[in-house]
Formats: structure tokens, C-alpha cells, sequence
């Protein structure tokens, strides 16, 4: 219809590496090509035009049927286009217009209605405005209102924190002391109780799985603080890909609060039971200690889990019946063999 009565057609234009973008007014893709490579200052000769939405090559017919200010990419003999992830991609591997970015979604942010643009630009303020290589209270004063005065600095917090949840699970353990009535299994429970203490404080209550300046094999984290969600206890890998990073504003920390290190097999339902039951026929030395060790407070049973994945109805997952007591020695079964052949001489 526009070119049976010689009427323009505007359009939105831009180039592939840079976002602004300019309106130009043509009656075919041929003006429109000629206009915007001496707008952009791309060369004419092998210049095409795509949807910026989708990469869709824009052909001379095709022209005709888009909506008017539609946007367009205007790319050079050698460059492509896919669509918008290509905008994403540009904007998760730059740090050059990170401060103009932040100022840019501000402005939008102020100006939204909607609430989820608002809810992804607020997002994408978050991300821009990481300041996780700072390390010290005095380097990000922010990051550290309401955390304790005694902690100068972010990885020491993080790994007071993990400390914390640790610590939490020994008190489970500790409080199943108040549930055995039998003087000696208790005994046994307090002693075994105790060896788990020791076991802990060597090593330091595991604070390194939240501290990033640890070493790989021991830290759940990046070395820049990032950390991702392992899925449910019924999963191999989170299908969200929910991932955090704690150490790069205040509100990361605080929602990561609320991340979980969740037991596969439960201390609750399973592992506390388990030792209980194991104590009330042999004494806590023939207990396979370094197993519940493992089991309550280590990545061995432990997965760190965003609050979505942390599925809180019974795991149906139980301890290994075949480690729960420690391997008999060689000279304790031949002690056995010795009374087996007694028994028989008799």
C-alpha cells in the first residue's frame, strides 16, 4: 500500500554494537540501506538489514509488511545478528558502560509501572552495581550494616555465618540428649556427643565451605563469592540454575541467609535416630563416629540449596547400616574365633 502511493516508511535503526538508535523514514529497503550506512557510517556494499528482536533477514518484500517503528539492525557484509540475546551477551561481557548502564535503568526503574520490567530491572541493578571485589568493612560500609563490629571483613563474616549453621546442628545433636531415658545409653550418647565436639573443632566447624578466600576443594564458592544452588537432595544439579553472590551487596548477603544446607540423608528423621539406636546396644568407642561426623556436618551429606529447591517433606533416605560400627580389628575377631571354638569344644 505505501508504494502504490509513494508513502515513507519509518522505522526504528541502529547498529549491532552500539544501542542507540535513530528514526529514518524510506519508501523501500534500498533507501532504507542507503540512509542508515551513511547515518551509521557502514559501508553500502554488502550491508543488510535484521529484526532486532529475532535476527530475521529483512528482504525488499518483507519490508512492506513490518509495523511501522519497528527495530531494525543495520549490519555490515561481515556481521550477524540472532536477536536480542545478542544485546544480553554484549551486556554480561563488558564492564566499560557498567556506570552508564546503572544510571540508564535508574531512569527507567523510575519511570516503570509494569511490575515485571520492574522486577527485572531491579535485577539487572542489582548485577551492575556488584561490588564483590571489595573486601573490607571500611572498603563497603554498606555491606556491612547490622554484621558486628568484630568482623573486618567479608570472608571472615561468611565464614562466621556457615560457623553458625554448623554449630545449629550440634545443638540438634546435643538435645537428643534430653529424649534418652536410660542412664547408660545417655552416658554413651555424651561421650559420643563429645568425640563429635572435638571432631569439629579441629575442624574449625567447616566455616571454610562460605569463605572465599579458602582453597577450591574446600569452599562452596567462586573465588569472586559466587555460588550456585546444587538442587534438591533428590537431584544432581539445580534445573533453575539458581546461583548468588553474598559478597557483592547487602541485600545479596541477606537473601543468601536464607539458602539452605540441606541434608540429603535428615539428621532429624534418619542420621540423630540412627546413632541413638546403634548406643542403645554398643558402647559409643564401637561406633563409626567419623560416619555421623560425616553425615551432620559435612559437604559428604550436606547440599547448599536455594530456599525453591529446598523440598522439606520426608527424604526416604537412610544411613548405611554396613557403616555404622567401626570395622572389627584383627585381633578382636580372633578373639571371636577363639570363643567360637570354646563354645564348641564344650
Amino acid at each position: 500500500m505505501f508504494r502504490l502511493f509513494g508513502k515513507n516508511k519509518a522505522v526504528k535503526i541502529r547498529s549491532c554494537d552500539d544501542n542507540r538508535k535513530y528514526g529514518v523514514a524510506a519508501q523501500s529497503l534500498r533507501e532504507l540501506l542507503k540512509k542508515g550506512c551513511k547515518l551509521l557510517q557502514v559501508s553500502l556494499s554488502g550491508a543488510h538489514v535484521c529484526l532486532y528482536v529475532d535476527g530475521t533477514k529483512v528482504t525488499e518484500d518483507f519490508f512492506w509488511t513490518l509495523p511501522d517503528n519497528i527495530e531494525l539492525v543495520l549490519l555490515s557484509e561481515d556481521q550477524t545478528w540472532s536477536g536480542v540475546v545478542c544485546d544480553i551477551g554484549q551486556l554480561l561481557n563488558t564492564d566499560r558502560h557498567a556506570d552508564g548502564l546503572i544510571e540508564a535503568a535508574k531512569g527507567l526503574l523510575s519511570d516503570e509501572e509494569s511490575p515485571k520490567r520492574r522486577k527485572i530491572l531491579t535485577d539487572l541493578l542489582q548485577n551492575l552495581e556488584d561490588r564483590s571485589e571489595l573486601e573490607g568493612r571500611e572498603e563497603d560500609e554498606d555491606w556491612f550494616k547490622g554484621v558486628d563490629s568484630r568482623f573486618k571483613t567479608k570472608s571472615a563474616y561468611m565464614k562466621f555465618n556457615c560457623e553458625s549453621r554448623i554449630r545449629g546442628y550440634l545443638k540438634e545433636v546435643d538435645d537428643a540428649t534430653k529424649t534418652i531415658q536410660k542412664a547408660k545409653v545417655r552416658a554413651e550418647f555424651e561421650k559420643a556427643s563429645n568425640c563429635l565436639v572435638e571432631m569439629l573443632k579441629t575442624a574449625k566447624y567447616n566455616g571454610c565451605y562460605f569463605d572465599r578466600t579458602e582453597k577450591e576443594p574446600h569452599r562452596l564458592c567462586t573465588r569472586e563469592g559466587w555460588f550456585t544452588c546444587q538442587g534438591s537432595f533428590d537431584q544432581d544439579v539445580c534445573p533453575s540454575l539458581h546461583s548468588i553472590n553474598p559478597y557483592g551487596s547487602r541485600e545479596s548477603r541477606i537473601i543468601f541467609s536464607t539458602w539452605n544446607l540441606d541434608h540429603r540423608i535428615e539428621k532429624k528423621r534418619s542420621v540423630i535416630p540412627a546413632l541413638l539406636e546403634v548406643l542403645h546396644n554398643h558402647k559409643s568407642t564401637d561406633v563409626n563416629l567419623n560416619y555421623f561426623y560425616g553425615l551432620l556436618f559435612t559437604r559428604e551429606n550436606l547440599k547448599l540449596v536455594h530456599i525453591v529447591c529446598h523440598k522439606k517433606g520426608a527424604h526416604n533416605l537412610l544411613c548405611d547400616t554396613t557403616k555404622i560400627l567401626k570395622p572389627a580389628s584383627k585381633t578382636e575377631q580372633a578373639k571371636q574365633k577363639a570363643k567360637g571354638k570354646k563354645r564348641r569344644l564344650v
